[in-house]
This record gives C-alpha cells, sequence and structure tokens, in this order.
C-alpha cells in the first residue's frame, strides 16, 4: 500500500527553532488577510476586468515565464505552448505541459501550480 505524503507545517519555515517560533506567530497573525503583492505572474487588468480564460493553457502555462522556461530548459520550444503563437492548439500545449509536469516536483512552482 503506498504511503501517504503529509507535508509539514512548518516546511517553509526557518530551521532554527527561535527563529520557527516568531516565524509561526508572525504567520498565525496574517494568515487569514489577502494577499497583496506588487510581484506577480498576472496581469492586473484581468481583475479589473473580471477576465475570462478559454482554457488552462492561457491561464497557467503561456503567462507564467517560470513554467515555460521550465519546459524551454528540457527542450520544448516556445511556440509550442503558445508563447508568442497564438495559433498553437491550447490541448496540444497543454499535453506537452501534462506530459512533463514531473519536472516541477520540489520546486516553488509545484507548490501552487
Amino acid at each position: 500500500m503506498p504511503r501517504t505524503l503529509e507535508l509539514h507545517p512548518d516546511r517553509l519555515l526557518p530551521a532554527d527553532p527561535s527563529v520557527r517560533a516568531i516565524a509561526r506567530e508572525l504567520y498565525a497573525s496574517v494568515a487569514g488577510l489577502p494577499i497583496v503583492s506588487p510581484h506577480g505572474h498576472t496581469d492586473p487588468r484581468w481583475f479589473a476586468g473580471n477576465a475570462t480564460f478559454g482554457n488552462a493553457t492561457d491561464l497557467l502555462l503561456v503567462p507564467d515565464h517560470y513554467v515555460f522556461r521550465m519546459l524551454y530548459s528540457q527542450g520544448l520550444v516556445l511556440e509550442d505552448l503558445g508563447v508568442r503563437n497564438k495559433g498553437v492548439d491550447p490541448r496540444a500545449a497543454w499535453r506537452l505541459f501534462a506530459e512533463r509536469y514531473w519536472l516541477f516536483r520540489g520546486t516553488p512552482s509545484r507548490m501552487w501550480l
């Protein structure tokens, strides 16, 4: 029977126990607040205009340079992923991503994908 992977709740906090306790306390005080970040991989116009997306490729693959750079580093052509090429079948691009999804294992991108 396969073992279930359980991620430790402190996995992203500092290793030093005294610092980790402070980090845990700080996190608890802000955990329920909305994220307001000047750094994002989304176009603010998406939210201002309540943009809709026709497919997952246009939402998750094309706009995120971390995702398409990983795939490019493994030999994929950006245009085949729909980057700078609107004529690509989004399902074909998504299949290329899905076939290589394992590449993101252990990366920050995988945490939110």
